[in-house]
């Protein structure tokens, strides 16, 4: 298993904590030096609150226990390719490198829809997409077809 598998699999462990309160299963952790100092997960229903994606929680939870919102030092794991808020906050953080599990052909703002971190901003971080998209991509694809039937 690669680096980049394990922590994928922490980011899934977070966006089953999502599902398992009838949230959109999406995860995500905030890792420096090989050690998770950020975890989050999607909390828009629960929370009633747009802000409240995987990756602004994990990146809030990392830069208060790193005690900085600078984390230029530290690598994102999501489940799902991030939205334009969600890399706007990535920008804006410094995140060094993010890592995605699957594409998000709606509102994909790595790759998918566009790329913003291709725009000429004051950061630029680096990106892997692809890191265990079939499981990834299965989750939500599961949840959907759950909440479709209960309607």
């Amino acid at each position: 298993m690669t680096e980049e598998e394990k922590f994928m699999l922490l980011a899934i462990e977070e966006a089953k904590k999502a599902k398992a309160i009838d949230e959109v299963p999406i995860g995500a952790v905030v890792v420096r030096d090989g050690e998770v100092v950020g975890r989050g997960y999607n909390r828009r229903e629960t929370g009633k609150n747009a802000l409240y994606h995987a990756e602004l929680i994990a990146i809030d939870d990392a830069c208060k226990n790193l005690g900085g919102w600078r984390l230029w030092q530290c690598e994102l794991y999501v489940t799902l390719e991030p939205c334009p808020m969600c890399a706007g906050a990535i920008i804006n953080s410094r995140l060094k490198r993010v890592v995605y599990g699957c594409e998000d052909k709606k509102a994909g703002s790595v790759r998918s829809v566009v790329d913003l971190f291709s725009l000429p901003y004051n950061h630029k971080p680096e990106t892997v997409g692809g890191v265990l998209a079939d499981e990834c991509s299965s989750m939500l694809s599961d949840f959907f077809r759950e909440l479709r039937k209960k309607r």
